[in-house]
């Protein structure tokens, strides 16, 4: 690995992240730690799906949800009289209108909405004074003795 140049890192330590972060929404498993741990990372990277080109199209989201769903979508991103101007037609018909008016506004689902960082979860970090080595203390320096474990396997 060392002789990797830092792209190769880059992408193997991205491929190593991605195989241990699961941030599927799925309406029969619930996992609120495992999503709130997404949150965070995608908070701390910076994470928007939009910047990053999502955009909610018939086949990806829009043809997937209820009417209600989709008028939601568009009185959030629109206005209420622009939900109200396709609440009337059939569901392919909507689709691809909402489809029309959500192009370019950056809205996003729920699930794909990277939540604010909490100020007082912001991780805190402890500054060291230069004149504190780090070195670890011996019992004979004043520092805490090291108990001695037991070998389960020495009788």
């Amino acid at each position: 690995m060392t002789e990797f140049d830092s792209c190769s890192r880059e992408a193997l330590f991205a491929h190593c992240v991605a195989m241990s972060v699961n941030a599927v929404h799925d309406p029969y498993q619930r996992r609120p730690r495992a999503i709130a741990h997404a949150d965070v990372l995608a908070g701390t990277v910076g994470l928007d799906m939009a910047k990053a080109g999502w955009t909610a199209t018939g086949d990806n989201y829009l043809g997937r949800v209820t009417k209600a769903r989709i008028l939601e979508a568009v009185s959030e991103a629109k206005g209420e009289d622009a939900a109200d101007r396709i609440a009337g037609l059939k569901k392919a018909e909507m689709v691809t209108a909402a489809e029309g008016l959500l192009s370019g506004t950056g809205w996003l689902p729920e699930p794909l909405r990277t939540p604010p960082l909490p100020e007082e979860d912001a991780p805190e970090i402890e500054l060291i004074d230069d004149a504190d080595t780090g070195e670890a203390q011996s019992a004979d320096d004043g520092g805490e003795p090291v108990p001695e474990i037991p070998n389960p396997r020495e009788g």
